[in-house]
Formats: C-alpha cells, sequence, structure tokens
C-alpha cells in the first residue's frame, strides 16, 4: 500500500525529499503558504527586472549533480550552468580591491603578488581544505546526525585538531595580510558563525570557493527551484500553493495529518521543511522535543536587510559578485552576534545578476541586490531600512568611483519582519542555525520527532546545516530515515 505524506514548505529540502519520496513510491503532497513555491529561493520581478529574492550563490555544482543523478538526470537537463570569471570581487577601500580569478592558479597569483610567500601557502592551505571537502562532502554531511559516532571515521581521527581549532586561528597561522585574511574567513560567514567560532575543518569551504568556482544558473536561482520543481511532478508529486498549515494533528502520539486552511486531511506521515521552531509551534505544547529556552540559547545564523534595486544603465567597476569590506569586520560581527544590534558601519555584499544574464535586466539597464547581514530578532522597519540604504549607497558610490543614486528607477527591501511574515523564520533569520562545534551533525535539532511517530523535519535548522547544498542533502538524509521506516514496517505486515 502507498504511503500518504504530506510535506509543509517548498524550500530546496522539501521539494528534494519529495522527489526521493516519490521515486520510491509513495503519494507525496506539499503544502506551500505562499503563493510561489522555492521557500526563500522565490522571485521578484519588476519592470523587466528578476532578481532573486534568496540565495544568489551557487557553489558545490558536485552536490547537484549528485542530487540529479540519483534520479538519472543532470542539472543540464533543467537548467544552464555559466561559470563567473572572475568568481567575485572584494573592496577594501577607494577603488581598492581584490578580483578573485576562476581558477586557483591565478588566485595564487592574486596572493603572493600581494603577500610574499602566500602563494605557496595558500597551495597547502588549499590541499588541506580539499581533503576536508572529500571528507565532508563526500561522506559526512550525508550522515543523519543520529549518533557521534557518525563522526568517527579513520579519516576524522587525523583530522581531530580541526574539530578544535578554528578557522580564524589556521588561517592567521599561514596568512599575515588583513586582506588576504578577510578572503579566507569569507566562505565561512555561509555557514552562519564567526570564523573564530567556526572550526578549521571547515576550511572545506574554501575548496568550494577556490577549488570548484562559483557558478550562476541562467535565469537565477529560482531555475533550481523549477528544475527540481518540474522533476517532482514528473515523479507524479503534487504542490498545493496558498495552503499555509496551521496545525500538524496528533493521535495517541502518532500523526495523523493536518489542518490546512481549516480544513483537515488526513495522511500516514508527516514532514515538515518549513521553519523547524514554527513547525513544533503547529503541535500542542506537550508534543514538541524543544523547548523556547532550548531555542534562546543556540546561536543562529545573520537575518539581511536586502535590496533589489532596478537601475537605468549599467552599473561600472564591478563584477556579478562584489563584496566591501571597506570597514572592520569585528564591529560588526559583534553586533551580529555579541550585541545584537543595527551595526553603525556595515560590511554589505552587491550582486549583479545581469552583468551575466540578459534575463535579470532590460537591456542596457542593471539589476542590483545589496544585502547587510544582521543579528535576527532587531526592530526593523522602514524608517530604518531607508537609512541604511542611504549609507551603504554613499559608501558603494565613493568606493567604486561613480554616481548611482540618480539612476534608481526602483527600489523594495525585504528584512526581518519580511522574512518572519513569509517564511515563519525564527526571529527572522535568513539561513537557520550556525554550524558551530556544538551545533554540528548529531548536535542540531534531529530529523525525526522525539515525541510523535511519524513526524520528521528537514531544512536549514537540521541537519547538516544552512545553504543550498546542504539543504538538498537533508532532503535527502530524512526521506532515506522515512523510507526505512516504512519499509520496515512492510516487512513487519509481511
Amino acid at each position: 500500500m502507498k504511503k500518504d505524506i504530506f510535506i509543509i514548505g517548498s524550500g530546496f529540502s522539501s521539494l528534494a525529499a519529495a522527489c526521493y519520496l516519490a521515486k520510491a513510491g509513495c503519494k507525496v503532497t506539499v503544502f506551500e503558504k505562499n503563493a510561489t513555491i522555492g521557500g526563500r529561493a522565490r522571485q521578484y520581478k519588476k519592470e523587466g527586472f528578476t532578481f532573486d529574492i534568496g540565495p544568489t550563490w551557487y557553489w558545490m555544482p558536485d552536490v547537484f549533480e549528485r542530487f540529479f543523478n540519483d534520479f538519472q538526470k543532470k542539472p543540464s537537463d533543467y537548467y544552464q550552468l555559466i561559470k563567473l570569471s572572475p568568481a567575485y570581487q572584494v573592496y577594501y577601500g577607494i577603488r581598492d580591491f581584490i578580483t578573485i580569478a576562476d581558477n586557483l592558479p591565478d588566485i595564487i597569483n592574486t596572493f603572493e603578488n600581494i603577500e610574499k610567500g602566500s602563494g605557496s601557502e595558500l597551495k597547502k592551505f588549499m590541499e588541506q581544505a580539499k581533503t576536508n571537502y572529500e571528507i565532508a562532502i563526500k561522506d559526512l554531511v550525508y550522515r543523519p546526525g543520529v549518533s557521534p559516532l557518525e563522526l568517527l571515521t579513520p579519516e576524522t581521527a587525523f583530522k581531530i585538531g580541526q574539530f578544535i581549532s578554528n578557522i580564524s586561528k589556521e588561517v592567521r597561522k599561514r596568512f599575515k595580510n588583513k586582506k588576504l585574511i578577510q578572503v579566507l574567513e569569507f566562505p565561512v560567514l555561509f555557514l552562519g558563525a564567526k570564523p573564530q567560532d567556526t572550526p578549521a575543518f571547515y576550511s572545506f569551504m574554501n575548496y568550494a570557493d577556490f577549488g570548484m568556482g562559483t557558478w550562476h544558473p541562467k535565469n537565477g536561482m529560482y531555475s533550481v527551484i523549477l528544475a527540481i520543481e518540474k522533476l517532482a511532478k514528473e515523479l507524479g508529486v503534487t504542490i498545493l500553493t496558498n495552503s499555509p498549515v496551521q496545525k500538524i494533528v496528533v493521535e495517541n502520539k502518532k500523526t495523523t495529518g493536518i489542518i490546512v486552511n481549516g480544513k483537515k486531511k488526513d495522511c500516514d506521515i508527516v514532514l515538515s521543511g518549513a521553519d523547524y521552531h514554527h513547525s513544533e509551534s503547529l503541535l500542542d505544547a506537550n508534543y514538541r522535543s524543544y523547548t523556547e529556552e532550548y531555542w534562546g540559547k543556540k546561536i543562529f545564523a545573520p537575518s539581511s536587510l536586502l535590496f533589489y534595486v532596478g537601475f537605468d544603465k549599467k552599473i561600472d567597476h564591478v563584477e556579478h559578485h562584489t563584496l566591501f569590506f571597506d570597514v572592520p569586520f569585528e564591529n560588526h560581527a559583534k553586533a551580529i552576534y555579541d550585541n545584537p544590534d543595527w551595526p553603525e558601519e556595515p560590511l554589505f555584499y552587491a550582486s549583479f545578476p545581469s552583468k551575466t544574464d540578459d534575463s535579470a535586466a532590460p537591456q542596457g539597464k542593471e539589476a542590483g541586490i545589496f544585502l547587510i547581514p544582521l543579528a535576527p530578532g532587531i526592530k526593523d522597519n522602514e524608517e530604518i531600512r531607508e537609512k541604511y540604504f542611504t549609507i551603504i549607497m554613499d559608501r558603494f558610490e565613493k568606493l567604486t568611483g561613480q554616481v548611482v543614486k540618480e539612476n534608481i528607477l526602483f527600489k523594495a527591501s525585504y528584512c526581518v519582519n519580511d522574512f518572519i511574515k513569509d517564511y515563519n523564520s525564527y526571529k527572522g533569520n535568513a539561513y537557520g542555525m550556525a554550524n558551530t562545534l556544538f551545533q554540528t551533525a548529531f548536535l542540531r535539532p534531529k530529523l525525526k520527532s522525539k515525541k510523535v511517530d511519524n513526524l520528521y523535519f528537514t531544512g536549514q535548522l537540521t541537519v547538516p546545516g544552512p545553504g543550498v547544498p546542504p539543504s538538498l542533502i537533508s532532503g535527502k538524509l530524512v526521506s532515506e530515515m522515512i523510507l526505512k521506516k516504512v519499509n520496515k514496517s512492510k516487512k513487519i505486515l509481511l
């Protein structure tokens, strides 16, 4: 008999899980609260411009390839990838920047030209980062976070020191130039914590960066969502939008369905890819595995203030991805992690997808996405957003040596309140729970409910962690856990 499975949310992890479960013969229905699918990876369109609302970086192409290969498909069956050359640019002052090439030999030369001897040090650092990547991405992250024994392998036994040390220490052992240090510490920010709080083993993110390159899916990251949606429908998945779930129904410690748009719907298994904290709020209090105190003590990845801006001209002196590290990172980091507040001098990031992709903006115009990382849970209103838009645009003009404010056709913003409204995000976080030493693998919230039978979770608050590739992996891990239970039940019946 086919198992009837309901999935809450339609982000990367939910859609991935839906594909695996449908392939195994389950009847799968996805319920999405918003009018469009994709979760945080939706799109915003206006006046011929197209913006990715959420993720804009495509790293770890091998994870996407592995996902589609599980269905005898390739990414190229659904979307076209463009390797960015250069990968990105980092500004440190007025017309003072480093350009990161699309290949490691050129990046090594860039380092050597800035700090004598750093080229050979980078080569050694990257050899270690590659080894870590092979251990992590090809093995460790595909484990379900059930037991600490999952981390004990012959390979990790030789890496124990890298779980105790941190990225910041390891980078500073090898490099003295502040610019190079910032470039090497940047990738771990995707994991949601400060470099000094991120285990050195996570240098595998540097291999994802320098070793594998930065890519852009034609028509934006949303084309990946549409690809997985198409695959899911080919496998028989039903996707329902405008379908907010109000409650997960539990009878005799077992889930029996959900209440959606005020109506009870019955199923055998519920899987939530929505925000984990919110998902548990859909349960009666006695069925929740984690308390408010638990969530309050956790280190969450940042929220963000984002601006989607249409310019009536092409923007000069920037690349597709451009980072602005012209102010002290330490002060901004304190405002995110130590004393949550709006930063006095924010670092920021800008993406101009129309540099690569003509579909992002009308001819002769530019689409710009600007992002300031923020502490989750801080005060958010239009007045504050306007203040910070002025701050970063003033600096943008000064640093890149051009006037752009008078060329703005429109802008839209997205911040803490929107993350809460659209995604029921805990404190308006943008990236989930940070991957610190004590929030890694088996120390993260579990894929399976501790208190309710047939209730499961997936996404960036559980294993393996924040980011698009980990979300795809999370969907695979939870589907394997569900299918193991389903197949065990079949054997018992036989």
